[in-house]
């Protein structure tokens, strides 16, 4: 009878000395409702993991120096060609309203409340493009 006793005492004595608390379960990734300031983590760790590589990609440290001289270059040498055009072409006053063919390229000049609003039509393939120049 006195072991039951103890070992009654016993268990009441070890469960009140045990305390309970609450699981609460909060998530990392600010997308399932964790902290925002996790994100930049998140991302940094995801593509710090990440060993695919495009093999199209051609990114300026792949290409040697001769590579990138001659695509510099050919920007200078395509950069003075389209100015010398736009002097032959509009003179020394620079834009002034009209329609305007270079080539493929339709150019139409016209001012209106926005500002000057150039339309740019390539008459091969059907693509436009709109430059507003503000007052």
């Amino acid at each position: 009878m006195k072991s039951i006793v103890v070992s009654i005492f016993f268990i009441f004595s070890i469960h009140s000395l045990s305390f309970g608390q609450d699981l609460v379960y909060r998530p990392v990734n600010p997308a399932f409702g964790g902290d925002t300031f996790n994100y930049q983590w998140l991302l940094s760790s995801a593509e710090a993991q990440n060993t695919f590589r495009d093999p199209n990609d051609l990114s300026r440290d792949q290409r040697s120096d001769l590579e990138r001289f001659t695509e510099s270059l050919n920007n200078q040498l395509l950069n003075e060609i389209s100015r010398s055009l736009f002097s032959d072409q509009f003179g020394e006053e620079g834009l002034t309203e009209g329609t305007f063919n270079f080539g493929s390229l339709f150019i139409e000049v016209f001012p209106s409340g926005d500002g000057l609003v150039i339309n740019i039509l390539d008459t091969n393939t059907g693509d436009q493009s709109q430059v507003i120049i503000p007052n």
